[in-house]
């Protein structure tokens, strides 16, 4: 079964900065592309992130870009979100979330409970 549990969140000021972390479980973590997916309230779904099976390749979402870092560990099974200078819109649930195989073209395929971040004075 595949598990996927996130850690990190809470609540932080205005140009904090906090990591997630994604601990994996139940399938090899090194063969599937993995990523960061977040909801802020309200609003609908809103890809973040995304690491390729190795750690070679990753994209970000211009929202983000050159705020977040995401990271993986495979000899670990965990991924990382490193999160600088958060802004009040960066407030979401954040989900981990496991590509269905190997290629950026698979879909979405399995998510963690997700973990809350609020970014706020």
């Amino acid at each position: 079964e595949v598990q996927l549990a996130e850690s990190g969140g809470g609540l932080v000021q205005p140009g904090g900065s906090l990591r997630l972390s994604c601990a994996a479980s139940g399938f090899s973590f090194s063969n599937y592309v993995m990523s960061w997916v977040r909801q802020a309230p309200g609003k609908g779904l809103e890809w973040v992130s995304g690491i390729s099976t190795h750690g070679g390749t990753t994209g970000t979402a211009d929202s983000i870009k050159g705020r977040f870092t995401i990271s993986r560990d495979n000899a670990k099974n965990t991924l990382y979100l490193q999160m600088n200078n958060l802004k009040p819109e960066d407030t979401a649930v954040y989900y981990c979330v496991k590509y269905m195989g190997s290629s950026w073209m698979d879909p979405l395929h399995s998510w963690g409970q997700g973990t809350h971040i609020t970014v706020s004075s």
